[in-house]
């Protein structure tokens, strides 16, 4: 540096910045909430040490430990029984709901992937509307199984199960295929909107072919002392609607598989109400099939909590 030359050095000050510690809840563990149910279910802490294989002093520090996460005895000490207290009672509900939940995402992860072909059986008016929601999430659930579908009436569909020629069926319940009932299926009256058919005398019906729906409709119609003559029958859901639609006849369908083509009618058209259908689900001897034992399990969850169907109804 030459004479009168000023050198200036920029010196950085590095300050570390400490963040206070927040303090964290500390997470509830499994095991503390094991044993806790164990003393809440066995009423000592000696009878819950054999149900959970630990000493009666471990069981006594592990309620101590999960006593201190939460701040608050959770056990009533004294008398005859270990009992929960009110705060110990409303943990108890979360601490099953979390070892069930432990349970089941530790058995999806380590449960061999279910793979293979299921043949599934259903009615086609049955089809469509029932079908799409549980076999989605059944798809989900179980990427590498496939379903194979086929559409047939339900006692048609009885005797393919009983032949294994496939391994499900969705079917109506009649005195010919008792099962147990897992879904209520109201019927309707439907029409086109743009033909008054039912004025006609005797009224134009058509037709199933023989089935559970086809004998309540006739049922209906003998008790109710109304003249008609069957126009059409059919297997087909869509031969149906095509008659139907075209004006040459009402029909009487399962009201989750009316068509937003067609009108409801019914008493104010002068048409008696039809009993409902019972829908239940028949297997194939072959139980070894652990893809249809699945879509057996979903079927059954999925037809006894679905939501009634709402059709779309032309004013």
């Amino acid at each position: 540096m030459s004479y009168g030359q000023l050198s200036v050095k920029r010196i950085a000050f590095i300050v570390p910045i400490r963040f206070a510690d927040v303090a964290m809840p500390k997470p509830l563990e499994l095991d503390l909430l094991r044993t806790l149910i164990a003393v809440a279910e066995t009423g000592s802490f000696s009878n819950a040490g054999l149900r959970i294989g630990r000493s009666q002093s471990a069981v006594s520090m592990q309620i101590q430990r999960l006593e201190g996460i939460v701040g608050k005895e959770l056990l009533v000490r004294g008398g005859q029984k270990v009992v929960p207290n009110r705060l110990g009672t409303d943990l108890l509900a979360y601490a099953r709901r979390l070892l069930k939940l432990s349970e089941e995402a530790l058995a999806s992860v380590t449960q061999p992937e279910v793979s293979g072909t299921v043949r599934l059986g259903v009615p086609e008016d049955y089809a469509a509307s029932l079908l799409p929601s549980i076999l989605e999430q059944f798809g989900r659930d179980f990427p590498l199984v496939t379903v194979e579908l086929v559409c047939e009436p339900s006692t048609s569909l009885a005797r393919t199960v009983g032949a294994d020629e496939i391994d499900i069926a969705i079917v109506t319940r009649s005195h010919d295929i008792p099962v147990e009932v897992l879904r209520r299926e109201p019927m309707a009256w439907v029409a086109s909107p743009h033909h008054a058919v039912w004025e006609n005398d005797p009224l134009p019906v058509a037709l199933f072919q023989t089935c559970t729906a086809r004998t309540n409709i006739l049922a209906a119609l003998a008790e109710a002392e109304r003249s008609y003559r069957c126009t059409y029958s059919s297997a087909s859901l869509a031969g149906m609607t095509a008659i139907v639609q075209a004006g040459l006849a009402v029909a009487g369908l399962a009201l989750c598989s009316v068509p937003p083509s067609l009108k409801i009618i019914g008493d104010r058209e002068g048409l008696p109400p039809i009993p409902e259908l019972e829908i239940g689900i028949i297997r194939g001897s072959n139980h070894k099939n652990v893809a249809a034992a699945r879509l057996h399990d979903a079927l059954r969850y999925g037809l006894a909590h679905a939501d009634p169907a709402l059709p779309h109804v032309q004013g």
